[in-house]
This record gives C-alpha cells, sequence and structure tokens, in this order.
C-alpha cells in the first residue's frame, strides 16, 4: 500500500569549516588566488592533494560581472565543477558582487586530483565571465555530516519542463544539518536542510513573509542514522516527498549522497531522477542551525540570500506597486520589520482551534495604527512553538527610530477557541533591509515571559529602551 501511494505521488508530480586545507597548486591563467572562466573559453583546472580518504569542500567568493537575479536575461552564470572528470556539483552565481560561497565536492582519495571548472549551459545571455575569488580547497577534519549530505538534482519539470530552471528560479542557497541522539544508544540521526531563493508553488508570497518571515523557501530534504563510526544503518534513510510525505528512500547513492530531484514547484524531493539532467547541487551541509533559534537563522548568517530573494520577487513582479501595509499583497521588501520571537503554548481548556500568536507594531506617528503580521488573517500567525521568524509591513520609509512598540497578539487559527494560553519569551532579532535588500543590524532585542490568554490576548513586549 505504501509502494503504491508512493508511486501515484511520483505520478502525480512528474518526476566555515574546521579543518586543515588541502594543498592546492594554483592554476593557469589565475591572479592573486581568482580563477575566471569565460563563456567559450577553456575550463580552468585546479589540482588538489589529499592527504587523506575523506569528503572535500572547494569555497571562494564568486560573482559574474553584468549578471543580476533581479533582470530577465542576466539572472546568473553557471558554472559546472567536476573532479577527475566526474561532474559533482554546479554553482548558480546570481551577482556582479562576489559572494563567498562553499559546495561539496564528494570523497576523495588519499592523493592527487584536479577539480575542473567550467562555463556551462543555462547561463543568461548578459554573462559572460564568473571570477572565483579566494579558491581552495579542504578536507574537514570531522566529516561525518559532509558524507552523507544529499546531492540534489535541479527541478526539470521533465518530460515538457525547462532543464535549466534552477538557473532563474527556486535556485539552491544554502544547505545545513541537524543532529538528534537515536533511539539505539551511541547512534545519531542526521536531518538536512535547504534554503531555495523561492517557491514557484505551494505557500503565496504574502503568507510566506507573515507565517515564515521571508520569501525564499526551506525544507528538511533528507534524514538519516549513522551508528557510532558514522555508518549508515540500513533502512533508516528517508527523504521528504511531494505533498510533504515522508518517505523512504530507495534510489541510488554517490557513495553515501542520496541522490534526489527536486520534483514540485515548492521544493519536494523524489528519489526517481528524470532522464539526463544538466544541473545538480551538492551544498556544504558541514554548518548546522545555531541553538534555539529559527531555521531563518542561517540565511540571516549568509546575508546575500535576502537579497537574492528580493531581487527575485521584483523579476516575477510579486511585489504590489506602491507598497501598502493596509492591503495583504506583498509589498516591497525593504518596508517590513523582520523579526524573530520565541514562544511556547499551554493545555487547552476548551474544544476550538488552537492559539498563533502575531506581532503588532505601533508608530511613534500615529500610536493609534497597530500593524500587524497576520493582515489580520487568523491563519497567517504563527501556530508552532519554538523561535519562530515574521514580518511586519510598514509605511513606505519607516525606520527603527520610528517604531514606539511592539506588541504579542493571541488569536485562535481557526474555528473557536480552546482557551489554551501563550506564552513569549523572547524577540531575537529585528531589522529592515537596506536600499540594496540586504539586512541592516538588528535595533530589537527582548527576554522575559508574557503569557496571552482568551481574556487577556496582547501585550506590549518591546519599547525603544527596553530589553
Amino acid at each position: 500500500m505504501r509502494s503504491r501511494a508512493r508511486h501515484a505521488v511520483l505520478a502525480l508530480t512528474g518526476a566555515a569549516l574546521a579543518g586543515a586545507p588541502l594543498a592546492v597548486a594554483a592554476p593557469a591563467a589565475a591572479a592573486s588566488g581568482t580563477i575566471v572562466v569565460d563563456r567559450g573559453g577553456p575550463a580552468r583546472t585546479l589540482p588538489f592533494t589529499a592527504g587523506r580518504d575523506g569528503e572535500a569542500v572547494i569555497s571562494f567568493a564568486a560573482s559574474a560581472p553584468g549578471v543580476s537575479w533581479a533582470r530577465e536575461g542576466a539572472e546568473s552564470a553557471v558554472v559546472s565543477i567536476a573532479v577527475d572528470g566526474r561532474h559533482v556539483t554546479d554553482l548558480v552565481v546570481p551577482s556582479s558582487e562576489p559572494v563567498d560561497r562553499s559546495l561539496g565536492l564528494g570523497h576523495v582519495r588519499k592523493g592527487d586530483h584536479e577539480v575542473t571548472l567550467r562555463f556551462a549551459k543555462g547561463s543568461a545571455p548578459a554573462a559572460a565571465r564568473v571570477r572565483l575569488g579566494r579558491t581552495r580547497v579542504r578536507m574537514p577534519a570531522d566529516a561525518t555530516a559532509l558524507r552523507h549530505a544529499p546531492v540534489v538534482v535541479g527541478r526539470t519539470g521533465w518530460p515538457f519542463g525547462d532543464p535549466y530552471q534552477n538557473a532563474t528560479t527556486d535556485t539552491p542557497l544554502l544547505a545545513w544539518h541537524e543532529t538528534r541522539p537515536a533511539a539505539t544508544p551511541g547512534h545519531r540521526v542526521i536531518e538536512y536542510s535547504m534554503v531555495w531563493s523561492n517557491e514557484d508553488g505551494g505557500t503565496d508570497t504574502p503568507a510566506l513573509l507573515a507565517r515564515w518571515g521571508r520569501t525564499t523557501d526551506i525544507e528538511w530534504v533528507y534524514r538519516v542514522e549513522v551508528d557510532e563510526s558514522g555508518e549508515r544503518v540500513a533502512g533508516t534513510a528517508v527523504y521528504q516527498a511531494p505533498l510533504h510525505l515522508t518517505f523512504q528512500f530507495t534510489g541510488r547513492f554517490e557513495g553515501d549522497h542520496p541522490v534526489l530531484q527536486t520534483c514540485t514547484e515548492n521544493n519536494n524531493m523524489c528519489d526517481v531522477v528524470s532522464p539526463d539532467p544538466p544541473l545538480r547541487f551538492l551544498l556544504d551541509a558541514s554548518r548546522t542551525r545555531p541553538p534555539g533559534r529559527a531555521r531563518e537563522a542561517v540565511m540571516d548568517r549568509d546575508p546575500w540570500t535576502y537579497r537574492v530573494a528580493a531581487q527575485e520577487l521584483v523579476r516575477e513582479g510579486k511585489i504590489e506597486r506602491p507598497s501598502d501595509p493596509a492591503t495583504r499583497e506583498a509589498g516591497d521588501p525593504r518596508t517590513y520589520l523582520f523579526a524573530e520571537f520565541a514562544k511556547t503554548t499551554g493545555a487547552p481548556t476548551a474544544w476550538g482551534s488552537a492559539p498563533g500568536v502575531a506581532l503588532g507594531v505601533r508608530l511613534k506617528a500615529d500610536p493609534s495604527t497597530l500593524y500587524r503580521s497576520d493582515h489580520g488573517r487568523p491563519d497567517w500567525s504563527a501556530e508552532r512553538d519554538g523561535a519562530v521568524a515574521t514580518t511586519v509591513e510598514l509605511p513606505q520609509g519607516t525606520a527603527m527610530s520610528d517604531i514606539a512598540s511592539i506588541e504579542a497578539l493571541r488569536r485562535p487559527v481557526g474555528l473557536g477557541d480552546n482557551g489554551a494560553p501563550a506564552t513569549v519569551t523572547s524577540i531575537n532579532r529585528g531589522f529592515f533591509l537596506d536600499d540594496a535588500y540586504l539586512p541592516q543590524p538588528s535595533g530589537v532585542s527582548w527576554q522575559g515571559s508574557v503569557t496571552l490568554t482568551r481574556e487577556n490576548p496582547s501585550a506590549v513586549l518591546w519599547r525603544p529602551g527596553l530589553t
């Protein structure tokens, strides 16, 4: 029955590293450690020597003159990366400004190897060159997480879609892993997650901003149990399939790397890969989420991801003009307060819907107006517990100094009210994006404990000078 359901879903969809650096030789035509890859030019090679068997990672500051993720026809340049002649990953470069990137090279044996970098098909017409500054190859000391990281094949929409679509939309940006103890003593469960620049299907843009505090898509991708020596435990590998179902992984491995494919417009996975897909992504998943923080904290660590996300909205026409916080449509991302807060929900006392929590902002110029993160929609508040991210749309030009207060607002997410209290214990950060869509320093921080109830559903959490 499970097998039939699995294949039915597939049919519906259509299918800062710690470690010693390896010895790296400077490639020909590289100046000051920069590798230049040109459209129509020769492939560039990077020899390196592995001091032991293990997982290797390549990192660089990547830029492509004339490229902008915000402009149609100039979205990105693509570099294909091979090790010893084997295609291992691709790099989508969405910016003319250098951005630090890190990619897995897979398992290598002790000895001499060669990385080959080619300007690849799928690059935008405006793209002609890629610069890779400070290029180096490393082998982390503890590579268990890298060893089992998934290879994610690009979305192709096979058989009628664009096989290079991840070079212009929903491109993979970041990956990370999280671990927890398994039921068997000494074993661990490793879960891998990824950040995409957006999602063409699934949650719409206004709801993403309200419910998740971003317009990227963040999904867990693959989960596996490993034993004390880091070996995969047979039968434990699962992945997030279409419709957000969890299926056992039955696809192929490259070493210990499962090969999956983004096969839906909301970036769920299939373990059946379409024929001859041109793009594949082995992102460096060695980092993990900061403890006690929302998943969006991985974006805060790489602020360029906010710019790429905003530029995709601009290019795809997903922003209302002019921005108006009185409507539920998505406005200019620079008009939003990007906030993260922590909450817990108590036990219900009646039948009905569980409460969500939204944030409200009042401005000094008009404290009678309350700008809500949920835009008045109950299902746009945050029902999940722990650290959660949201945004509050404000009038264009609002700065942190204009904010009079930030409030927590309890509201049932559906019919009825089950009476459960919601306790808010922190605001972890609050920032605006600058003119270039990059996060400004956080201007909000608060620690405490405020309990919201059916009788007292709102409370002020923060005012200027209150921490």
